[in-house]
């Protein structure tokens, strides 16, 4: 845990500050973090006419309207559009290089970016071909990153789409990948009758070959699916995880009381890829400051902050941080304390998550905190 000092002013960070902050990203799709620019270009190179505007700040605008609904299943809807012109090598590379690019001048350090290879075959490329595109991208994106004085690394989570029946095979492209830049694995999709479950083949495939996965869970449906996502799947992370809040509850002297699965959750450390925006815009919390993540905080949960779909939320790290110290007074100490959880929680191996905690991140809060010392505002 990040330690705070007493002496240190309770400052609230400047959206600057929290720009240069290092930061840690668990739960981002790359299918959702386009540059509109590039969606326009790319759909005209392959030919692809359905895009509703070929404006590209009209398009950033239908692109968060349109996933702004308050239904799950309809902001999956905006994905059309992307995966669209994500079916070629030179697309997947290009978009893959922008994302590493695009986080690293945000101030993230580390990334974990997940995607469907299944959904990027339409053009003839084989899930093998897809993921080798998207790693070279990552690569080329980190170089250009450094070029340009932001350090980055990037890793990939592959991911199966739940109402589809493939989850072993991508199962076993995750494992043949894991040493080339894929972290791990994940399952995506409506969870509302296609539950993780019907996915075990997948998940006890990995359990055998020692290899890390993450399962979309407790955002559109409840416990039901948290719980199968750890007991029955046996998964490391969660991601959203926002429902654990319906295990807890917090009686009128302000005491809390958590069920079994909630403790379960605190006790074992398991991390929640929380992503507030997001959560806003699918109707799983009501406002940043009504938002499960304040109270997960309090209670010293595993708690980390994410993006979801930068574009369809329009939203970047330093946003979601940027709405958290609104909402909830948090200083740099707080946002430190999320970027370890993060950290910790990486699909990394420990010796590498614990040189970037105490070589890159704790310094970087350090040397923002100190500047108070020298009348910088």
């Amino acid at each position: 845990m990040y330690s705070s000092h007493r002496n240190t002013p309770a400052v609230s960070p400047t959206v600057e500050q929290i720009r240069r902050a290092p930061k840690v990203l668990l739960h981002d799709h790359l299918d959702g973090g386009l540059r509109p620019a590039t969606i326009i270009e790319l759909a005209e190179a392959v030919g692809y006419d359905r895009l509703p505007t070929t404006d590209p700040d009209a398009l950033g605008v239908w692109f968060r309207e349109a996933a702004d609904s308050g239904s799950l299943e309809r902001y999956l809807e905006t994905f059309d559009h992307t995966v669209a012109v994500m079916q070629t090598r030179e697309g997947l590379f290009r978009v893959a290089a922008e994302c590493a690019q695009d986080l690293a001048a945000d101030g993230v350090v580390y990334a974990e970016i997940r995607y469907a290879p299944e959904q990027h075959l339409q053009a003839g490329l084989t899930l093998d071909q897809v993921v080798e595109a998207v790693d070279e991208g990552f690569r080329e994106g980190e170089r250009r990153a450094a070029a340009a004085g932001n350090r980055i690394r990037v890793g990939a989570l592959l991911t199966a789409m739940r109402h589809a029946a493939r989850s072993l095979e991508i199962a076993e492209l995750t494992n043949r990948h894991r040493d080339l830049g894929v972290v791990g694995f994940d399952i995506a999709g409506a969870e509302a009758g296609f539950p993780p479950t019907r996915h075990l083949d997948a998940f006890e495939y990995l359990k055998r070959e020692n290899n890390h996965f993450t399962i979309h869970a407790g955002e559109a449906f409840g416990l039901p699916s948290i719980w199968q996502a750890l007991q029955w799947c046996g998964a490391d992370r969660l991601g959203h995880g926002v429902r654990i809040i319906d295990d807890i509850t917090v009686k009128d002297d302000g005491s809390v009381e958590l069920g079994r699965l909630a403790a379960y959750v605190r006790d074992k450390r398991i991390p929640l890829e929380m992503c507030p925006t997001s959560n806003l815009q699918t109707g799983a919390a009501t406002s940043y400051a009504d938002h499960p993540i304040g109270l997960l905080r309090r209670l010293y949960f595993r708690v980390t902050v994410n993006t979801d779909n930068r574009l369809m939320s329009g939203t970047s790290m330093t946003r979601e941080f940027e709405h958290l110290v609104e909402a909830f007074g948090y200083g740099l100490d707080d946002l430190a304390w999320f970027t370890v959880n993060a950290m910790k929680s990486a699909f990394l191996p420990f010796d590498e998550r614990l040189a970037m905690i105490n070589e890159v991140i704790k310094p970087g809060y350090a040397a923002l905190k100190s500047e108070w010392l020298f009348g910088r505002n």
